[in-house]
């Protein structure tokens, strides 16, 4: 497409002035008392503008998208999304005056849905969430516009090498910490992004620190991290844990520069999520728990072995987005899932 040049540079220049606005998110020092020596570290990416950690990947998507020249001044933006990506994308889409279209799950959180329409986006909804890719291409071409497909381009849009990606800039807020160079980063993997751009930064960087994803127990990551030839989940088998977790093996997942793959049943996310939420004195959502989990398996081992040293995991973003669902006793208890004994457990755990 041939955008108009001073267009172009001009939504540059808007997107490059709002990370310049922005401040880097916090690193928060967690003690484990049960594991001494071993510290964990949570890089709070709720504090981005929009709440969470696809703050950073939309604007990698916006930035890829406006330098290949595939969004113009009138282009219609879509993209398929769980809720958090869109919010983030939504908040670019109305910086540049852009008509934003998201294409979501029914069951997607409605706090999700509020934020995509108070950053003006459009909802478009599907009750079979493996029909969102067809749908967010069906609209492109009945647009004429642009499909930002996040699945296909997190794993290119983002600079690995650095230029403050997330990794590059975990490392340098631990530099002046008693162990600077973790033992171990624990994420998860929705698009596949993320632990794409964490585990090449490692390898670019010579450094030994090991990558593990947490994975939601109905997801297929972990499934085709263990056997490549499983790549889809059969139909009515999906993530509850909103963010992470596929029912297909996306693009930008690259199983290669992970070291290891923990899957973490929905009870154990949602009891870690409630445990963290009062360590901490405010609300994470549920990734976050899941993330947790891997942590504490890892320090179980490390002390386990007598090792010392951090562990480094991703807060995604708040919890305020799941006050219906993860949040709500009665929603838990349709759900059939079963945390409390469990959150009770992993409080302790913090706290002792």
């Amino acid at each position: 497409m041939a955008g108009d040049r001073a267009w172009l540079a001009e939504a540059v220049r808007r997107i490059e002035a709002d990370y310049n606005r922005s401040a880097d998110t916090h690193l928060i020092r967690l003690p484990l008392p049960r594991h001494p020596g071993v510290t964990l570290y949570l890089k709070d990416e709720s504090s981005h503008p929009t709440g969470s950690l696809k703050h950073r990947l939309a604007r990698s998507l916006f930035l890829y998208a406006l330098c290949n020249e595939w969004i113009g001044p009138d282009t219609c933006v879509i993209e398929a999304s769980s809720g958090s990506t869109a919010v983030s994308e939504a908040y670019f889409a109305r910086m540049l005056g852009l008509r934003f279209i998201a294409v979501v799950p029914a069951a997607t959180a409605a706090p999700k849905l509020d934020a995509i329409r108070f950053h003006g986006g459009e909802i478009h909804a599907v009750d079979d969430p493996r029909t969102v890719y067809d749908a967010a291409h069906r609209l492109a071409r009945e647009t004429g516009g642009h499909y930002l497909d996040q699945f296909t381009y997190a794993e290119r849009a983002t600079d690995w090498r650095g230029n403050n990606n997330i990794a590059e800039s975990i490392f340098a807020q631990m530099a002046q910490e008693e162990h600077p160079v973790p033992s171990w980063i624990v994420c998860g993997a929705g698009t596949g992004g993320t632990s794409a751009t964490i585990g090449r930064y490692i390898r670019f960087q010579r450094h030994a620190t090991r990558l593990c994803v947490a994975d939601p127990e109905h997801s297929v990551f972990h499934r085709h991290y263990a056997d490549a030839a499983v790549t889809i989940l059969p139909e009515g088998c999906a993530s509850r844990i909103e963010g992470i977790g596929r029912p297909r093996v996306e693009p930008s997942f690259v199983p290669g520069v992970i070291d290891r793959m923990i899957p973490v049943p929905d009870a154990q996310s949602i009891a870690a999520m409630r445990a963290l939420s009062i360590t901490l004195g405010r609300r994470v959502g549920g990734s976050t728990g899941t993330n947790l989990i891997g942590c504490l398996a890892i320090a179980d081992e490390m002390a386990a072995a007598g090792e010392t040293g951090s562990i480094v995991t991703l807060l995604c973003d708040g919890g305020d987005r799941y006050g219906c669902t993860y949040y709500d006793d009665a929603w838990l208890q349709r759900h059939a899932v079963d945390w409390s004994e469990s959150a009770k457990r992993i409080e302790a755990a913090l706290r002792a």
